[in-house]
């Protein structure tokens, strides 16, 4: 039987997140012999490396609660060049001679961190009318993306060269790195695009814990996480006597489960993140 689990695969450069599922599906499925349910969590764009957290089974049943957390890039970004994709993989638009100072940059950092409306790059996932930007964009057409509520928890410059500079950004779900080189580079009076990124944390995965393709491969059984490791949640277990009937849909009145979201457990194992409203425990998200 596949497993129900996390593996935490450090993408390449050049690689869709899409296609980083088509090979775990197909590894999976050669281990198993069936066909696994598979889906990333947290799309990293193709020039982007790193963290890319990949479900398995019903673990694809928490995207929605493991897109909430916050997300650790290294990103460099290079000054007085403009190109139409906001990073180095575009057409260049534009140039400037304007390269700021590493105390331009750091003057203007703050203005750039909290909850911020960000307008998305042209080449993004976003939908328009049922269609992809990026689709819309490299078919020349004109289209207006709305901007987006996102949140910027640091910004830390760690090095400059010349006119690239590279940061530690720590954000929320949704925000794009490109833009946010774009919107730094508008602050400091030129123009600017993202030519490196690699994401070092993406909730609790990390890039100390990842692994390679190749690695999965080799050995995938070993590299196959538990649930709990997707969701840093404490767990609960379901009364003996009503367990079967919390698991099954029915809300049960209990007078020590937790206030917040939990894992609820059945002899130890987890069967679902539990929810507790006004001391009516449900399960929210079954897993089991």
């Amino acid at each position: 039987m596949i497993p129900n689990g996390f593996v935490n695969i450090n993408k390449p450069e050049k690689m869709t997140s899409s296609d980083v599922v088509v090979i775990v599906r197909g590894v999976l499925r050669r281990v198993f012999g069936e066909k696994p349910k598979v889906g990333h969590l947290g799309t990293l764009d193709p020039m982007a490396t790193g963290v890319l957290p990949i479900a398995i089974g019903k673990a694809t049943r928490l995207f929605d609660l493991m897109q909430e957390k916050r997300k650790t890039y290294i990103a460099t970004f290079k000054f007085g060049v403009e190109t139409d994709t906001l990073d180095v993989w575009g057409k260049e638009t534009a140039t400037s001679s304007v390269i700021p100072t590493m105390q331009d940059v750091e003057n203007v950092i703050l203005s750039l961190v909290g909850k911020i409306m960000q307008l998305p790059p042209a080449y993004s996932a976003k939908s328009i009318n049922g269609k992809r930007a990026y689709d819309l964009a490299r078919a020349g057409k004109t289209f207006e993306l709305p901007e987006k509520e996102v949140e910027i928890f640091d910004i830390k410059t760690i090095s400059q060269i010349g006119d690239e500079f590279v940061f530690n950004i720590n954000c929320g779900s949704g925000t794009y790195i490109r833009s946010i080189a774009r919107d730094m580079a508008q602050k400091l009076g030129t123009i600017g695009i993202m030519t490196k990124l690699n994401r070092i944390e993406s909730g609790n995965f990390t890039i100390d814990n990842s692994v390679t393709i190749e690695e999965f491969e080799k050995n995938p059984l070993d590299y196959i996480l538990p649930l709990g490791e997707g969701l840093r949640l404490c767990t609960y277990e379901l009364p003996s006597d009503c367990a079967n009937k919390i698991l099954n849909g029915i809300a049960t009145k209990l007078v020590d489960a937790p206030d917040y979201p939990f894992y609820t457990t059945i002899d130890g194992e987890i069967v679902g993140i539990g929810n507790n409203d006004d001391g009516y425990v449900s399960i929210k998200t079954r897993l089991k």
